[in-house]
């Protein structure tokens, strides 16, 4: 039996519970949540115990590893705090909201020897880990264009009804580093490193201190070219969209569903189902956890075998990065290189 800790009562902790309790061997045991009303909930629906005190809650036994679900910003600082207590941390995207918070998490891990993941469960839907492993043998050829769509729409009472949301300090960012953080990542695990960004971030729409509103263009270390468009502004909100081109041909993941592949050479069996990995278009609620609870088996197996997370911390520090050069773009108007090679 797996003994599971939740750090966090909002929504996606919510979802972490769900996933928890859809594996067989795994039990919830202990919540820790900044509300209380909303962390009792959650602990009462899995039968946990419930706590106010982080001290307390990380010293609760038996627990083994826990599932961090706060507000961005807390995610370094209280994975570090779990990490000293011997427990394997898997973390809700992004790792952190600063390349420098998500090193210190990666060291402290390294450091007391526990696994450290991210859920990033776009990479567990079958029809994008089906492209991935068609992009990586060459079925594209050689990649030349890339687009990543994320025109979603979030009511102003998403932000009004949070006092993390649309905030630098616990969000880290808005429309880019909350909800085009997942497009980041798997533009990164499909193409590779990106080396120099350009990036347009303002705030269209909603009264927050971040933006709602970003237009990019990236370069990649293949050679690649690519655009990125993320935001909250869009009304009524759309899928999100990636699309590829190679020298061989073009595919369109809309969601985590390949919707097209004009191929040179079709393939057959690109398409191994598809799950719905990505929040709606317009709701912030995960109403589909396969991803989530994918991403959480595959931990436990690497805590099992001692391998590694299908998204380890590194691999989530990319995404992090990246953002951030992206942020420092729009505020300097400037070209901004990223310092990974390929």
């Amino acid at each position: 039996m797996r003994h599971v800790g939740i750090l966090g009562g909002g929504n996606i902790s919510e979802t972490h519970a769900r996933a928890a309790r859809e594996l067989e061997g795994v039990r919830v045991v202990a919540v820790h949540g900044q509300n209380r009303e909303k962390a009792g909930r959650l602990a009462a629906l899995c039968g946990a115990a419930v706590y106010d005190d982080l001290d307390a809650f990380l010293a609760h036994r038996p627990l083994e590893l826990v599932l961090v679900g706060s507000p961005s910003g807390l995610h370094a600082e209280q994975g570090i705090a779990a990490a000293r207590r011997g427990l394997h941390v898997l973390v809700e995207k992004p790792l952190d909201v600063t390349p420098e918070r998500a090193d210190a998490l990666i060291t402290e891990c390294d450091r007391a020897g526990v696994k450290l993941g991210v859920f990033f469960q776009d990479r567990a839907a079958p029809a994008v880990r089906g492209l991935k492993e068609f992009v990586a043998s060459g079925g594209l050829g050689r990649l030349l264009l890339v687009s990543g769509r994320v025109k979603w729409y979030r009511p102003p009472e998403y932000y009004a009804g949070s006092r993390w949301r649309g905030t630098w300090a616990l969000d880290g960012g808005g429309a880019l580093m909350n909800q085009g953080v997942h497009t980041l990542d798997l533009l990164l695990w499909l193409l590779g490193d990106v080396t120099r960004v350009y990036a347009r971030a303002v705030t269209a729409l909603h009264e927050i201190e971040v933006e709602d509103t970003v237009a990019a263009t990236l370069e990649f270390a293949c050679g690649a070219v690519g655009t990125l468009e993320a935001a909250t502004s869009v009304y009524p909100g759309y899928p999100r969209r990636v699309e590829l081109t190679g020298t061989e041909g073009t595919v369109i993941l809309e969601g985590n569903t390949l919707v097209a592949a004009d191929l040179r050479t079709p393939r057959e069996g690109l398409v191994r189902g598809a799950a719905a990995g990505s929040p709606g278009a317009t709701s912030a609620v995960v109403s589909d956890v396969s991803g989530h609870r994918e991403i959480l088996a595959d931990f436990l197996r690497a805590i099992e075998t001692g391998g590694t997370p299908m998204c380890d911390g590194r691999e989530g520090r990319r995404s992090v990065e990246l953002a951030r050069a992206l942020y420092e773009s729009s505020r300097t108007g400037l070209p901004v290189s990223l310092g990974r090679t390929a």
